[in-house]
């Protein structure tokens, strides 16, 4: 999944699928904690998070896309929001400019602009 959701946003990370696995892993094993949302005893999403002292970071939304614009992304923040983190707590999320229709749902769940990064690439 966290490979769809590399090449869905339009990221330009190239780590395989083994290497992604491993890289999610480690994540789970240290600071982040993931939640499995299922439909009909199938997962359809999942997030990625850290809970930190002041700030909940989600690193990762992702609905399969045979499920998207079916209202589980929306449920899945509401979920979180309402019956997992902290109601005391930031909540932040990096999205990648390019990707218009994930500014829209964020927006629309309530996220607000805060921070644009720019960036010059090194010449090769």
């Amino acid at each position: 999944m966290n490979h769809q959701l590399i090449r869905d946003e339009g990221h330009r990370n190239s780590m395989s699928e083994a290497e992604l696995e491993q890289r999610m892993r480690g994540w789970i094993a240290g600071e982040y904690r993931a939640v499995l949302f299922e439909r009909n005893h199938r997962v359809v999403a999942y997030a990625l998070y850290r809970e930190q002292t002041d700030e909940i970071y989600l690193r990762q939304l992702f609905v399969v896309r045979e499920h998207r614009r079916e209202g589980i992304g929306r449920q899945a923040i509401e979920l979180l929001r309402t019956s997992v983190w902290p109601k005391s707590r930031r909540l932040t999320v990096d999205v990648l400019v390019a990707n218009q229709s994930a500014l829209a749902f964020w927006r629309a769940v309530g996220y607000s602009d805060y921070c644009l990064t720019l960036e010059i690439l090194p010449q090769s």
